[in-house]
């Protein structure tokens, strides 16, 4: 679906109209992949927009820019701030809130150090990734032929434009298949993670999911629905996932900003025990939105824009 245009975009400090927000054919960052970004949620909760969690996402960008030895010309606090200026300029209630740091016009060569840092910040509507129906009814999902990047090649734990080249392909290959979304392998064969998504695992009472070391994105959705679990009093577990939990688990769901907290109901035409949603899947998905969508937020995790 094509994205519905706003009034603003935010752009190195200035707020420029939306068409006007362009980039030089020779910036680097087309040649080379070389961007950092987030993806982050605001809300229409019960008291007002609110962004979820933006201190840990943009903890995150920071720390991704730093991996590729890259400096924001901006503090966390100035990019904090931008971030809401973009949304109120562009009177939003509930958006999707895109922050990108990528190097811009400069040296065309594959050394990255004379070009410019440039940062921009989009917003735009944006409702459910998977369509609606992917929240009560759970998506059908196989395991890629893709694998995710070795230990010391691609950094995983770095959100970086050049490594969803790899999710894109995991994807197609996906939808021209049948299926709504890929699970990935590590270079070892366990259980990794989506295209854009972490997964977590049901078995037996106990909630498993990949740890870092399975070479995927460490999520803020996956570190709150860790919390949430824990709080609920299930055990968590963060263990390495052999590819046959996929098919003999009770429950499998995915976790992610655009995602938010999706049931999976089947991998590679297996069922996922009857097919249906299981109860702790929907126990998370519920308390994940009521804190996003009622504000019942006892951890602070939401920025309220206008309020706050």
């Amino acid at each position: 679906m094509p994205v519905k245009k706003v009034e603003k975009i935010w752009m190195n400090g200035k707020l420029v109209n939306w068409d006007d927000a362009r980039i030089h054919v020779l910036s680097h960052v087309i040649h080379y992949g070389s961007s950092w970004f987030e993806g982050i949620r605001c809300y229409e909760t019960a008291k007002g927009p609110a962004i979820f969690r933006l201190d840990r996402h943009l903890r995150r960008l920071f720390d991704s820019v730093r991996i590729y030895r890259t400096e924001i010309p901006y503090t966390m606090q100035e990019i904090e701030k931008a971030v809401l200026d973009t949304v109120r300029a562009n009177k939003m209630r509930a958006c999707y809130i895109r922050p990108i740091v990528y190097r811009g016009y400069g040296d065309v060569g594959v050394n990255p150090l004379t070009c410019p840092v440039d940062v921009s910040i989009a917003v735009w509507e944006w409702g459910s990734y998977l369509g609606p129906e992917a929240l009560t009814d759970g998506i059908d999902a196989c395991v890629s032929t893709w694998n995710r990047p070795a230990p010391n090649t691609l950094p995983a734990m770095a959100k970086a434009g050049g490594n969803y080249i790899l999710s894109q392909l995991m994807k197609v290959e996906a939808v021209q298949s049948g299926f709504k979304e890929a699970i990935a392998l590590d270079v070892d064969g366990h259980v990794s993670e989506g295209s854009g998504e972490n997964i977590f695992a049901v078995k037996d009472g106990t909630i498993f999911t990949p740890p870092l070391s399975s070479s995927l994105l460490p999520g803020v959705t996956r570190a709150s629905v860790i919390q949430i679990a824990a709080e609920a009093g299930y055990h968590v577990q963060e263990t390495v996932l052999p590819r046959e939990m996929l098919y003999v688990a009770d429950e499998l769901f995915f976790t992610g900003t655009a995602v938010e907290v999706t049931p999976i109901r089947s991998v590679d035409r297996v069922k996922v025990a009857d097919g249906r949603p299981g109860p702790v899947t929907m126990k998370l998905q519920k308390t994940f939105f009521d804190i996003v969508k009622n504000g019942d937020d006892p951890h602070r995790w939401l920025k309220y824009v206008y309020n706050d």
